[in-house]
C-alpha cells in the first residue's frame, strides 16, 4: 500500500512548479501522448524530478507530467504511464494516480492502446470500455490497508462512470466519430497473447484486450474517484488473422487515428 508521506511529498513538489490546480486527470497510453501538446501554458514535470515516481521505458512514452489548460478545465496529464511489465510492482504503476487524488482530481481519464478481440471492430476504432477482466491473477490493493486512502473492500461494479461513458457516447455522436463499447481484459504481457488466450479471453467476454489500465482504475475507485476508460484498437488480437504482431504497428495506427482521440477527449473536457 503506498505511503501517505511518500504521496504528499510527490504533491508539494508538483505543487510547487505550478499554480494551476487541476481538476482532471488524463492517462496517455502508446502513442496517444500528443495530446498532452494541446494544453496551453503548459507546465511540463519529468518524471524523474518528482520524488517516488517510477521511469516508463516503453517505447512511445515521454515520461512527463503536464499540467495546464485544455478546452477550458486545468488537467494533469501523464505523457506515458508505468506498466506491470516493464518490472515495477503495481504500487509504482498506480501510485501517480495517488498524486493526482491528492492534487485534488475527481475524475480520471484513462486510455491505452489495446487489441481487438471482438471480430466486429477494426484497427483504427475506439472503445469505450463498459468493464473490465482482470486476468492477471493480482490486485494493486493486495496487502495492508490503509483507510486514509480507501475502504478495504471497493466496490468494483461501476469502475468506469456510467455517467461519463452518457457524456463520451454523446460528445462522439456530435462529433459524428464512432465509438464502440467493450469490456477490456488486462493480461500482463510483455508478450503478445497468443492464440489460445485470445479464445479463452473472447470466451470469458472481452472485447478488447490490453496490458494497462486496470491497476490505474482500480487505485482511482479505491481513492473515490470518477473514472473514464477510452481505448484506442491498434490491431487484431492473435489468432484473428494471419499475421503477427509488433509494437510499431501499435505505435502507427494510434498515430493515424490521433486526431479522432484528440478531437473526443476535448470535446468530453468541454462537457463535464
Amino acid at each position: 500500500m503506498h505511503n501517505i508521506q511518500d504521496i504528499l511529498e510527490a504533491r508539494d513538489f508538483i505543487m510547487s512548479k505550478t499554480d494551476d490546480r487541476p481538476v482532471i486527470g488524463l492517462i496517455l497510453g502508446s502513442g496517444l501522448g500528443t495530446l498532452a501538446d494541446e494544453i496551453k501554458n503548459a507546465v511540463v514535470i519529468p518524471y524523474s524530478t518528482i520524488p517516488h515516481f517510477a521511469k516508463s521505458e516503453a517505447i512511445g512514452h515521454a515520461n512527463e507530467f503536464v499540467i495546464g489548460e485544455l478546452n477550458g478545465k486545468v488537467v494533469a496529464a501523464m505523457k506515458g504511464r508505468f506498466h506491470y511489465y516493464e518490472g515495477y510492482t503495481l504500487d509504482e504503476v498506480t501510485f501517480p494516480v495517488r498524486v493526482m487524488k491528492a492534487l485534488g482530481i475527481e475524475k480520471v481519464i484513462i486510455t491505452n492502446a489495446c487489441g481487438a478481440v471482438n471480430t466486429n471492430f477494426i484497427p483504427g476504432d475506439l472503445m469505450l470500455i463498459t468493464d473490465h477482466l482482470n486476468l492477471v491473477g493480482t490486485n494493486p490493493l493486495i496487502g495492508p490497508n490503509n483507510e486514509e486512502l480507501g475502504t478495504r473492500f471497493p466496490d468494483l461494479s461501476n469502475v468506469y462512470n456510467m455517467e461519463l461513458r452518457t457524456l463520451a457516447n454523446k460528445v462522439a455522436s456530435k462529433l459524428d466519430i464512432t465509438l464502440k463499447q467493450g469490456v477490456y481484459a488486462w493480461l500482463s504481457g510483455p508478450t503478445y497473447e497468443t492464440p489460445a488466450e485470445i479464445r479463452m479471453s473472447r470466451t470469458l467476454g472481452a472485447d478488447a484486450v490490453g496490458m494497462s489500465t486496470v491497476p490505474e482504475a482500480i487505485v482511482a475507485i479505491h481513492g473515490g474517484m470518477n473514472v473514464l476508460g477510452i481505448s484506442c484498437l491498434t490491431n487484431m488480437a492473435s489468432g484473428i488473422l494471419d499475421q503477427p504482431l509488433n509494437h510499431d504497428e501499435v505505435i502507427d495506427v494510434a498515430g493515424k487515428v490521433k486526431v479522432k482521440f484528440v478531437d473526443l477527449i476535448k470535446g468530453v473536457l468541454e462537457e463535464i
